[in-house]
């Protein structure tokens, strides 16, 4: 008998390979979109699909409850899991500026109350720089070379380097 003789059997295997052809397509978008936002979407949206059909189609093809109930908890979590996820790491890369904002074609947390720091540090700075970057006009205090800076040793070690080495006992 061959393995697939059910209409079933047919089914779960075209879910299979529907769902890994979602997750590798995830898995592509991911490396090759340029912002976060962008890979955030590839990498939940058909991910989460891909997984989803996976797990539907073992369900199908696996028998007994246990492995079925298992499956369904999988689903589950990553129903759960995979969006939190996606919005937590968007969220810090925006107010971190790893986003192009010339990318964006509704920007709804600029209006937020953080709305108008973002603005007011957006004149300066491209979308992909995070927002502690450094932005050109900040210049370091200048320490002359008399001046003992804490945690400098420089000044010890030269010292240390004129006096003459003696031995052991010396």
């Amino acid at each position: 008998m061959n393995d697939f003789d059910s209409v079933p059997d047919w089914i779960a295997a075209g879910l299979l390979l529907v769902g890994a052809f979602l997750c590798l397509t995830a898995g592509l978008g991911v490396l090759r979109f340029p912002d976060v936002l962008a890979r955030m979407h590839a990498g939940t949206k058909p991910q989460v699909m891909g997984v989803l059909l996976i797990m539907i189609g073992g369900a199908i093809r696996l028998t007994g409850w246990s492995a079925t109930w298992m499956l369904l908890l999988v689903a589950a979590f990553q129903l759960i899991t995979a969006p939190v996820n996606a919005h937590m790491v968007s969220r810090i890369a925006y107010r971190r500026r790893h986003v192009r904002r010339d990318l964006l074609v509704v920007d709804e947390l600029v209006d937020a109350p953080r709305g108008a720091e973002l603005r007011a540090g957006q004149e300066g700075m491209r979308g992909d720089q995070p927002a502690d970057a450094p932005t050109g006009d900040e210049t370091e205090p200048e320490v002359s070379e008399d001046e003992d800076v804490p945690g400098d040793d420089a000044g010890e070690q030269e010292a240390a380097a004129d006096e003459p080495t003696r031995g052991p006992r010396g």
